[in-house]
């Protein structure tokens, strides 16, 4: 009796998290040393970039010359995804290490690719976009109504990631007063007289290492 030949195995099943973790056609890996820049204001928009650990700054220079930092960036996170809109798109922002990172670039035509063949991954894509949205949503409303004391407390629990799932990150990386001024928008001065006050008042830890206690979530509820 002739035997008849095996089926070809199906096509594994396509997992988000397993393409964001490896490098692959049209993704790459780069480990980013502190400082390292991934790519400048004006540069041409030509791919994606998925944080897989660490911290990433996004700043902005006016056409006065003047910085701002709009956004600090952590695992999970996408960044420079505006290239999908349409190709030749220059890089509105700055993206920067804050600390030591790891991220995966993922070519433009890979990224609408994917998007368009794995309805898995568009979702988590479109449900990261729609999250992104809300945040900056709220930021807006943050900064129209609230004090700059609030609008300090609620940008030291973003970087400490309370309010996103899993366990929040009570120890947060170094980060300068100039920047938390930049993206709250007041002076260093009042950054520093702030983080004092929640130093005395037990709120946070500041000594080379910058721990957050939940407790700071006071300073945003109290009116």
């Amino acid at each position: 009796m002739k035997t008849l030949p095996k089926s070809r195995s199906k096509k594994s099943a396509f997992l988000p998290a397993i393409f964001l973790a490896k490098a692959g056609e049209g993704r790459t890996i780069t480990a980013l040393k502190k400082g390292q820049p991934i790519f400048s204001q004006g540069d041409p928009s030509d791919s994606v970039f998925y944080i897989q650990k660490g911290r990433i700054k996004l700043t902005v220079i006016s056409k006065r010359g003047k910085e701002a930092t709009i956004a600090l960036l952590g695992d999970g996170n996408f960044l420079g995804e505006e290239c999908i809109a349409a190709a030749h798109l220059l890089r509105v922002a700055s993206a920067t290490a804050l600390t030591p990172s790891s991220v995966l670039r993922i070519e433009r035509d890979e990224m609408i690719r994917v998007l368009h063949e794995e309805k898995l991954f568009s979702e988590v894509f479109v449900a990261y976009l729609l999250a992104r949205n809300a945040r900056v949503q709220e930021d807006l409303v943050d900064q129209l109504f609230n004090s700059s004391e609030k609008r300090l407390a609620r940008a030291l629990l973003l970087l400490a990631q309370f309010g996103r799932d899993g366990a929040p990150e009570t120890v947060i990386p170094k980060i300068s007063q100039e920047t938390l001024a930049e993206m709250v928008g007041t002076t260093r001065s009042r950054v520093n007289f702030f983080m004092n006050r929640f130093r005395k008042m037990g709120f946070i830890e500041y000594n080379g290492t910058l721990s957050i206690h939940s407790s700071l979530l006071n300073v945003i509820l109290h009116d």
